[in-house]
C-alpha cells in the first residue's frame, strides 16, 4: 500500500493541485482545503480506495518510530502531513494539528520580542482560535471571522479591535508560518 501510494503521488504530481503545491518548494501559493479535498477524493476512488487513516496506519505498522501523535480521530488536513511524509519532505509523520501547534508555539515565542507590548490574555485566546482554525482548514481569511467560533466571541469587529490595523499582517504571517 505504501509503495502504491508513493507511486500514485509521483504519477499524479502534475495533475492534482494539492500535489503540485506540495511539490513546489518554496511553495508558490498556499495549499487550500479544496485542493486537499480533491486529493482525498482521488485516492478514495477505485482502484485505490484509500483514506488517510488507512495509509497512516500502514505507515505506523512499517515505521512506528517515525509516526507520531495520537491515532484517534483523523481530519482531512492530516492528509497534508501524510503526503509530505510520503514525499520524504518530513522525517516524521505527525498529525497536521500537532505540527500547526508546534509552529504556533515557535511563532508566539518569536513574536514576543518583536512586539511593543506582550499579547494580552484575550489576544492570546484569539490567536489560539486562529491557530485551531488553520489546523482544521489549512488557512484563515477575514471572512472566516463571521463564522463559529469567532462570531460567538465578537467576530471580525472584535478581532480587529484587539489587533487593529495589524490584522491583515498577522493573518498572512500565521497562514504562512503555521501551515508550513
Amino acid at each position: 500500500m505504501v509503495q502504491s501510494f508513493e507511486a500514485f503521488i509521483r504519477e499524479h504530481k502534475d495533475e492534482i493541485t494539492a500535489l503540485q503545491l506540495l511539490y513546489s518548494k518554496p511553495y508558490k501559493q498556499r495549499i487550500t482545503f479544496e485542493a486537499v479535498r480533491e486529493l482525498a477524493d482521488a485516492i478514495e476512488k477505485p482502484p485505490y480506495l484509500w483514506n488517510e487513516s488507512q495509509l497512516r496506519n500502514t505507515y505506523a505498522a512499517l515505521e512506528k518510530s517515525r509516526v507520531k501523535g495520537a491515532s484517534g480521530r483523523r481530519i482531512l488536513t492530516d492528509l497534508v502531513s501524510l503526503v509530505r511524509f510520503a514525499m520524504y519532505q518530513d522525517n516524521e509523520l505527525v498529525p497536521f494539528p500537532e505540527r500547526v501547534n508546534a509552529n504556533f508555539r515557535a511563532w508566539f515565542v518569536g513574536a514576543a520580542p518583536r512586539r511593543e507590548k506582550p499579547f494580552t490574555e484575550e489576544q492570546s485566546h484569539w490567536l489560539e482560535m486562529i491557530r485551531d482554525h488553520i489546523a482544521a482548514n489549512l488557512g484563515i481569511e477575514p471572512d472566516d471571522f463571521n463564522y463559529a467560533p469567532f462570531v460567538q466571541a465578537g467576530g471580525l469587529g472584535k478581532v480587529h479591535q484587539l489587533v487593529g490595523d495589524k490584522l491583515t499582517a498577522i493573518i498572512e504571517e500565521l497562514n504562512e508560518t503555521l501551515a508550513a
